[in-house]
């Protein structure tokens, strides 16, 4: 999401562009040695993630290794239920492998893209199944299902989509730089609601959503650069907490926060050569960078 972080939730228009990274995943049907059950198992492209067992049909956990992602899921798969009760056929276990393409760390979209792959497996809406389990803007539901970068819209709980091309002649100064640290956006979501909660931000989403049109269709770099400081600079007075560029005031260009505030990746907008920005975030302890076209799906 390059515009709109919290403020997508109140109808602003977000400038969303999918990654190349995603999940896969597997489903084997096995008859049941004894009782019917769904073994879950979860990896990174490094080592496995977590795995659970759970009982079918209620779905009670029977073990696991990871109590708060296993609790998770399990309000998904119920969710899941819920919308096709024929989801799990009768005397029938399960095996699910799935496997990150990226670390979960970075903040990609593991929750998301396992929810457009479990609903385009059931069959049901992952629009739905995301607002009746874990919530969120959709927007990255949107990405998991586009090949192509967009502009995401909530109005009320339904989620417009604009299929747009966005290639302007900087993207060779963009890049997206890990900050160290995953964000809990849910948490994010819901100090940004308790901070806000007696305001009115129809001015604000308005705002916003001129920013991402603007953004999303200028050729010129410094219009984008400005773009993206004043996006900065009203969404740290909604929240509290000091856009991100007051952090390295050596770097010569621009920075925009991505996501829940505080971790995951930042976008980095600068004339410096590849080299230079490489070196320049090595000496600040965050070696871990993609450019642009490294790591999005093309327009």
């Amino acid at each position: 999401m390059l515009t709109g972080e919290y403020f997508v939730l109140h109808g602003a228009k977000s400038l969303a562009i999918p990654v190349n990274k995603g999940q896969t995943m597997m489903v084997e049907e096995l008859n049941p040695t004894s009782k019917a059950t769904i073994n879950w198992e979860a990896n990174t492209p490094e080592k496995k993630w977590f795995s659970v067992d759970l009982d079918l049909p209620d779905l009670t956990i029977i073990k696991t290794d990871d109590q708060q992602k296993a609790s998770k899921l399990q309000l998904i798969l119920l969710t899941l239920q819920q919308l096709n009760p024929r989801a799990f056929l009768p005397n029938t276990a399960y095996k699910f492998t799935t496997t990150l393409e990226f670390l979960p760390e970075w903040g990609f979209g593991s929750s998301s893209s396992l929810l457009v792959n479990l609903a385009h497996w059931a069959k049901v809406n992952p629009y739905t199944l995301l607002n009746f389990s874990i919530g969120g803007s959709g927007y990255d539901i949107a990405c998991g299902q586009s090949s192509q970068p967009l502009i995401y819209q909530l109005e009320g709980i339904l989620p417009h989509q604009q299929k747009i091309s966005f290639n302007p002649p900087f993207l060779k100064n963009l890049y997206f730089v890990f900050q160290g640290k995953k964000q809990d956006s849910a948490k994010g979501i819901r100090a940004f609601a308790k901070k806000n909660e007696n305001k009115n931000l129809i001015k604000q989403v308005e705002y916003i959503t001129k920013i991402t049109e603007e953004l999303s269709q200028t050729s010129d770099f410094e219009k984008f650069c400005k773009l993206l400081q004043q996006h900065e600079q009203l969404v740290s007075e909604h929240i509290g907490i000091p856009p991100i560029q007051t952090d390295y005031p050596d770097f010569r260009g621009t920075m925009k926060s991505l996501g829940a505030w505080g971790g995951d990746f930042l976008l980095a907008a600068t004339p410096w050569s590849e080299d230079i920005v490489r070196q320049y975030f090595k000496q600040k302890g965050l070696p871990i960078l993609f450019s642009f076209d490294e790591l999005t799906i093309k327009s």
